[in-house]
């Protein structure tokens, strides 16, 4: 096998249709994370982003999409963005991972949304739930599963719609608009949540709003920048930009108005954009990892990923252990105990009120 380096930018057409028809070929890589649009995007803002190309003889085989940090220490592309990562190549292929590593220059593979099936994957990785809504058969037969399994749930949103539409205003859906002034409203809430939850805002880099201004701009039918938005007597509600395949909806930003909060916004937009994602052929919104009560309510089964590196011998994978590896295995055992967990969570969102206090 042989590796070339390349940036996003200089992959060619034969090159790209290749990187799409290996995605397309394998249900585990169905994820606009995975996608070439994405990676291009990304390397257009982060001169840091790298594709290897894979060939067996004069065939590609294979693409291994990275940031190479420095001293050799290799990430995802947009790592800490991401809900899917890994190597998309021919299914079968055989890879020895550190000599993929070293063929691109790299110490360290860091991951922490490694899709299943991947060569870099081993036993002794971390496997995390990715919950699914799965639109495979409607969304009819979606909300007859949701009746079975969430039905308090989902008779409570339907009852809060009709409230909130007495109350406030009727209801109007917009799916996929391309607009940007109810994107910068949708950042605007995120920014919110973050502050008064004690996280970090990631809308404070520039780059990530950029970032997502243009896939919201990129549509094709294989990939695209999926931004819908609920509005109550055409007021902005609550809302919602991921990214889509052409069957996969990957979750990625939701937010509201905090104003309509005893309405469950969130839940009553997320059906919304269920049955409107049915409609325009998606049959499975990928929520992401991570425990969050509305996912629980609202999926219907569940992907696997998962959290580690892979490295070589030397100075630089050893220093890197010292510096992530403890850290890593801290925070997921916080996340892993619910009373640890919520302990965390209720001090995080005492700081995020502190600090909104202060700054206000």
């Amino acid at each position: 096998m042989r590796v070339t380096l390349a940036l996003p930018h200089e992959l060619g057409h034969s090159e790209l249709s290749q990187w799409r028809d290996l995605q397309e070929a394998d249900p585990s890589l169905d994820s606009p994370f995975l996608s070439p649009e994405f990676t291009i995007t990304v390397g257009e803002l982060r001169n840091i982003v790298r594709v290897a190309v894979l060939y067996d003889g004069p065939d590609v085989v294979g693409f291994f999409p990275f940031e190479r940090h420095p001293m050799g220490i290799g990430k995802p592309v947009a790592a800490g963005l991401t809900d899917a990562q890994g190597l998309i190549r021919a299914k079968g292929l055989e890879i020895e991972p550190r000599s993929l590593l070293k063929a691109c220059g790299l110490a360290v593979y860091e991951f922490d949304h490694l899709v299943s099936g991947q060569p870099l994957l081993s036993e002794r990785h971390e496997r995390h739930p990715s919950p699914i809504i799965d639109l495979g058969g409607g969304y009819d037969r979606y909300t007859e599963e949701l009746r079975k399994h969430s039905g308090k749930t989902y008779k409570s949103t339907l009852a809060k719609s009709r409230k909130l539409e007495r109350e406030a205003g009727k209801m109007r859906h917009d799916y996929a608009t391309t607009d940007l002034a109810p994107l910068h409203t949708l950042l605007s809430w995120k920014t919110d949540q973050y502050r008064r939850t004690g996280r970090t805002d990631r809308f404070a880099h520039r780059w990530i709003v950029e970032l997502v201004e243009r896939l919201l701009a990129t549509r094709s039918e294989s990939f695209a920048g999926v931004l819908d938005m609920v509005y109550v007597d055409d007021r902005p509600m609550a809302g919602h930009f991921g990214l889509r395949t052409r069957t996969t909806l990957a979750g990625w930003f939701p937010a509201y108005d905090p104003h309509f909060a005893k309405y469950s916004p969130g839940l009553i937009h997320h059906l919304a954009m269920a049955e409107q994602a049915a409609e325009h052929g998606i049959q499975v919104i990928d929520m992401g990892r991570g425990q969050k009560e509305y996912k629980d309510k609202l999926k219907t089964g569940q992907l696997e990923v998962a959290e580690g590196r892979v490295a070589r011998i030397g100075a630089a994978a050893g220093i890197h252990w010292m510096m992530r590896v403890p850290v890593r295995k801290t925070r997921a055992t916080v996340l892993a105990n619910p009373l640890l967990h919520k302990t965390a969570d209720k001090a995080l969102k005492t700081y995020g009120r502190l600090r909104t206090v202060l700054q206000g």
